[in-house]
């Protein structure tokens, strides 16, 4: 009964209603809509905006989380802790306040646990998305707190201290580096934000700590953990809105996007990238920047369209257009402008971006020789990277029918990704084995298995 319910409507929603003893007309009067938009949001026919959301919350007298189960049928759990993040109302202290919960709410193991349980919700991208784009900065990035002065020497030493973080993530995956980015974002992140700092050195603090809050959304994301993820991403666009910085906002929405193209959310994706690239011209952003920002459109569009089974010809050329600009771009070379995130979208990550294009496109050879080149490239430097680039690349031997050379490429991985704390590059590996099941008669196929279950015990 209850599942026959949820496919035509909101019932949990209209028991809501009713225990409050309130009509259809009562209810939508005391949020303030028409009647007609109310019955529209109880038979599931229209989405509901997170003001509305706010509004049924204090009308009915309960936490945000049972709005949102109303509102989207999704088995939340139990924990006044979501939403944490609001991209609406820009001010620095809300920003600092959203920002001290969210990062405290870690360093408590419970609701630790309760956060990487939270299911990603694709709703909250709208909303988010609209807030980016329309909504004002803070009026001022300078506070006048009761903590000690900042400078930009601190700015300085958080972002090093994220490039330090980054570069122990992609050695040795997300599970070893996640827990030091939480504790150094509360003990060290946010006594700075309640400090006392001018507009100028603000703006670079709030822009750092986007970029240390980015690292905890990326390394919950390795670790499968989507929603805690996303939380983390959205707390990074605040910050970046609040600090007036498209370039690092466009770095947390391209994330976002490899996120959304993971979990296979591919219309999230290509509005994420496309929001991106927006923000990204509006700024002037370099070259080198719009390269990342167009060869993930790319992607997402390849996504979404599928060209290499849809046969959908103008997807294709546009995937094509979108990668020969993205290689336009970045012959054009770096710039003095350039932000430090780009540092690590140089040629080789690049080209093992458009590999995925590539192999989208049905056009597996040259998803391979992008593959090949990344493993050979981050081998040493980003071993995890080379391990997901091994199984791209065994992917496309598979496809071409080259079962045998498919197997014998992605076999070194498994030890590879054993030695990593990265549940994302397992599930590659996983997806390849499914792959595998027209074949799974064979002997090859059932040895990989026994060795692949044996290796890569869950």
């Amino acid at each position: 009964m209850g599942a026959r319910e949820r496919e035509v409507g909101r019932p949990e929603l209209v028991r809501a209603r009713r225990r409050k003893g309130l009509s259809q007309e009562a209810a939508a009067e005391a949020v303030g809509v028409s009647p007609t938009t109310w019955a529209r949001w109880e038979r599931g026919e229209q989405g509901v905006r997170a003001r509305h959301r706010a509004r049924m919350a204090a009308v009915f007298g309960v936490a945000a989380i049972d709005v949102e189960r109303w509102v989207e049928g999704w088995a939340f759990v139990e924990t006044p802790c979501w939403p944490l993040v609001d991209c609406g109302g820009g001010s620095l202290e809300a920003t600092v306040k959203s920002a001290d919960l969210l990062w405290r709410f870690e360093m408590d193991p419970s609701r630790r646990h309760l956060l990487a349980t939270l299911p990603f919700v694709p709703a909250a991208l709208g909303e988010w998305l609209t807030s980016w784009t329309y909504d004002s900065p803070a009026a001022s990035t300078g506070h006048a707190g009761s903590g000690r002065a900042v400078g930009m020497a601190d700015v300085t030493r958080v972002n090093e201290a994220r490039q330090a973080f980054s570069q122990m993530d992609h050695q040795f995956g997300a599970g070893l580096v996640r827990p030091v980015v939480l504790r150094y974002l509360n003990s060290n992140v946010t006594p700075l934000l309640h400090g006392r700092y001018d507009d100028k050195v603000g703006a670079e603090l709030l822009s750092a700590a986007a970029g240390m809050s980015w690292m905890a959304g990326w390394t919950s994301f390795d670790l499968n953990h989507h929603g805690q993820a996303q939380q983390h991403f959205g707390q990074a666009l605040k910050l970046a809105k609040a600090a007036n910085d498209p370039l690092t906002g466009v770095w947390v929405l391209a994330a976002l996007t490899r996120q959304a193209i993971h979990i296979d959310q591919p219309s999230w994706a290509l509005w994420l990238s496309r929001a991106a690239s927006d923000t990204a011209r509006r700024a002037e952003a370099p070259p080198r920047v719009m390269a990342v920002l167009l060869v993930r459109e790319a992607w997402a569009t390849a996504l979404r369209a599928n060209p290499g089974e849809s046969g959908d010809r103008h997807a294709a050329k546009q995937v094509e257009h979108l990668l020969g600009e993205a290689e336009r771009a970045y012959a054009q070379g770096a710039t003095d402008t350039d932000p430090a995130w780009t540092a690590r979208y140089d040629e080789a990550e690049l080209g093992a971006e458009a590999g995925n294009c590539w192999r989208l496109l049905g056009k597996h050879q040259g998803a391979l020789a992008h593959a090949e080149a990344a493993v050979a490239e981050f081998r040493v430097r980003l071993p995890r990277s080379a391990q997901i680039n091994r199984v791209h690349a065994a992917e496309a031997y598979l496809r071409m029918g080259e079962l045998e050379q498919a197997l014998e490429t992605v076999r070194p991985a498994i030890p590879a990704t054993k030695a990593l704390t990265s549940r994302r590059t397992v599930d590659f590996i996983r997806r390849f084995d499914q792959e595998l099941d027209p074949y799974g008669h064979t002997m090859a196929v059932r040895e990989f298995r026994d060795y692949m279950k044996q290796e890569l015990v869950t």
